[in-house]
């Protein structure tokens, strides 16, 4: 039942029609090895390393920017994982989490022994698996993941209206923030994507198919107050959700964009740093770099597609930003 609802999921979500824009050779580039690989997230650790989640091949690469050098660090099927979406680098508890769902019914070539969807958490300097948590309820699909100081996780489950949170130490998620808001439009497609908490310490999410960004006040570690805010620019289906500067992000649009979204009260206005992107699935900086995962999902998940080829090698993009964008 699990295995079935994350691949209706996935055909809602990623079978969107929006343009596949090609390859941009112009920015500095990585590639990222495997021709299924399908990235889905990214994320960096203060050194300077890069990781990046496999939609399709499954496992963890690992990108060094200053050698242009990329491995594969978490092996596909580790801990009974399957397909990678959200990844996320917690030095402090020197954990890489990241999101496992099982979409073989898709075709994805993804191997690991789970039917469901689950938190697994990898050494973070040895790729070795140290725990597995299943989400909760008859269906579920973990996007996207954040950390807050006390080292509790929280992530996105884009098949319910619903933010989990896994406490330090806990075995079991607890419902942190539900909201019928949070939900996929009635027509289909997928709510609950991106996740970060701001320098203000409240959480911000994003949903895909709709495109709005909610805060979510954060008082004692319980959610307070949820908020739609509204911008200066109808998102398109925003995924990843990065802390950037204060009181602002970086975003990708999957209809190709990067931004730069700044948050001003119960509004945001959105500067665009860089188009022309494949499908980006997410973001992460790296001092004055933001570097983008080009996912071309439409290859994976259109089925109209299915006959095509991606452009290969998939890459990661670094973009340069300006100093002002980071402050």
């Amino acid at each position: 039942m699990r295995m079935r609802c994350s691949r209706q999921l996935a055909v809602l979500v990623f079978g969107v029609s929006f343009p596949v824009l090609p390859a941009t050779p112009t920015f500095e580039s990585i590639p990222i090895p495997g021709t299924k690989a399908f990235p889905e997230s990214i994320t960096s650790t203060t050194d300077g390393t890069l990781y990046v989640g496999r939609l399709g091949d499954g496992g963890i690469v690992r990108v060094k920017p200053r050698t242009g050098t990329s491995t594969i660090f978490v092996q596909p099927g580790a801990s009974g994982s399957r397909s990678i979406l959200g990844v996320f680098a917690d030095e402090a508890s020197n954990t890489l989490w990241a999101c496992s769902n099982d979409l073989s019914a898709l075709g994805a070539p993804a191997t690991g022994s789970d039917t469901g969807s689950a938190l697994k958490a990898f050494d973070l300097k040895t790729g070795n698996g140290k725990r597995s948590i299943s989400l909760p309820g008859s269906h579920a699909f973990c996007n996207d993941i954040t950390v807050d100081a006390q080292g509790s996780v929280y992530v996105t489950d884009s098949a319910n209206p619903t933010i989990l949170k896994l406490s330090a130490g806990a075995t079991t998620f607890d419902a942190f923030a539900q909201d019928s808001a949070f939900s996929a439009p009635q027509s289909g497609g997928a709510g609950l994507d991106g996740i970060a908490f701001g320098s203000d310490g409240n959480l911000y999410v994003t949903t895909y198919t709709a495109g709005e960004l909610f805060r979510v006040e954060v008082k004692g570690g319980r959610a307070g107050r949820i908020t739609a805010l509204s911008g200066n620019h109808q998102l398109k289906f925003p995924d990843a959700l990065r802390t950037l500067g204060k009181n602002s992000f970086l975003l990708v649009e999957g209809s190709g964009i990067l931004d730069r979204v700044a948050i001003q009260g119960d509004t945001f206005a959105v500067t665009q740093v860089r188009g022309g992107f494949a499908t980006p699935t997410s973001v992460a900086r790296i001092g004055r770099a933001a570097w983008v995962s080009e996912g071309q999902l439409p290859f994976f998940f259109d089925p109209s597609k299915k006959s095509l080829s991606p452009s290969l090698p998939f890459r990661i993009y670094a973009i340069p930003l300006r100093k002002e964008d980071t402050e």
